[in-house]
């Protein structure tokens, strides 16, 4: 009995049992550290919300106060507050310098290390700053 030239080989199908297995093997690592990342870089951009609406509601809080010293103290009460969940360490709120008088503008400028690739494992951080600026109302009493 003589063989044909391709019968000595196992069928197809025998030939590719267990690539799957070795395609999972590689690919799904890969795929859940793609996944990882996004996630990642979508709290970053959560932070980065984060850190502006903490400065513009740190503006609006410091621009009710009646003096300079109580706009500063609020507006550093409600940055904190809002960020101290989302960032790492000391979150700085600087006052823009100037006068607290009825129709003048008050500008806050706020900043922090977020914390956003901690998810990773990865100790970086990434420092985020937002400035905002509201009016002080014009009619009304100042506390001098």
């Amino acid at each position: 009995m003589t063989r044909s030239r391709g019968q000595d080989r196992p069928p197809a199908a025998g030939r590719d049992a267990g690539i799957s297995a070795v395609e999972v093997v590689f690919i799904a690592p890969l795929i859940m550290l793609f996944i990882l990342v996004l996630i990642g870089f979508g709290q970053l951009t959560a932070g980065r919300s984060a850190v502006d609406g903490a400065a513009r509601d740190a503006a609006r809080a410091g621009s009710l106060e009646r003096d300079a010293a109580a706009a500063e103290q609020q507006a550093r009460a409600v940055a904190t507050e809002q960020l101290r969940d989302i960032c790492r360490g000391g979150i700085d709120v600087e006052p823009e310098a100037g006068s607290h008088a009825p129709g003048t503008l008050y500008t806050v400028t706020v900043s922090c290390d977020v914390k956003a690739l901690d998810l990773l494992g990865l100790p970086l951080t990434d420092r985020l700053s937002g400035t905002s600026t509201a009016p002080i109302d014009l009619y009304r009493r100042s506390g001098e």
